[in-house]
């Protein structure tokens, strides 16, 4: 069967994709932090744990898990903090997790496809990377998956790996979409007009 990597698939958008994969035969390798809340447990799926702010270790991580057919960097945080008020501490996290990781897992996982010149990269991003966000590090690197998705796609779609990005809008019952009312409420009105979508 073939074998798909998902960060951040025990929840939210992630956990969607991976009921999405199970049901369609796939062995699915999980990588989170915490598998407390997880309520799918099945033959076929992997759980690691694994922070993804630890990016420097992904290599390490990578050659654990082995080979995989798909990689969809999904894992995301947003603090959601007013731009004037981000502690230094919360823009390394954010910029770890949303951007460093994502990188750091296509650079482990590409060369290997590229050896068996087949695999399929999906970066999940967001809107906001797009239009903006009240977190403005959210929104900054939401962009900067965006635009590693354009640069890995013409690195490594002349192998026959095709690199894709979604760019979801807020999606009612996660975690994430909880806290946007709390951001908007204390971001300029200007910017939270321009990000009710």
């Amino acid at each position: 069967m073939p074998k798909v990597l998902i960060t951040g698939g025990n929840k939210g958008i992630g956990f969607a994709t991976t009921t999405c994969f199970l049901h369609h035969g796939y062995d699915i390798v999980i990588v989170a932090r915490d598998f407390s809340a997880f309520p799918l447990h099945a033959p076929q799926v992997q759980q690691v744990r694994f922070d993804v702010r630890h990016y420097r270790d992904i290599p390490r991580v990578a050659s654990e898990i082995g080979a995989i057919d798909i990689l969809v960097n999904n894992a995301g945080i947003m603090p959601a903090l007013p731009y004037d008020h981000y502690p230094d501490d919360d823009v390394d996290a954010i910029v770890a997790v949303n951007l460093r990781a994502p990188v750091a897992f296509i650079q482990a996982f590409a060369p290997g496809m590229v050896q068996q010149q087949s695999g399929r990269i999906v970066n999940v991003a967001s809107i906001a990377g797009q239009i903006g966000h009240p977190d403005i590090w959210y929104g900054i690197t939401k962009a900067g998956v965006i635009n590693a998705t354009k640069s890995f796609a013409k690195l490594l779609g002349p192998h026959g790996i095709p690199v894709n990005c979604v760019a979801p809008g807020p999606v009612e019952e996660t975690a994430m979409f909880q806290v946007i009312p709390h951001l908007q409420a204390t971001a300029p009105r200007t910017v939270a007009a321009q990000t009710s979508a």
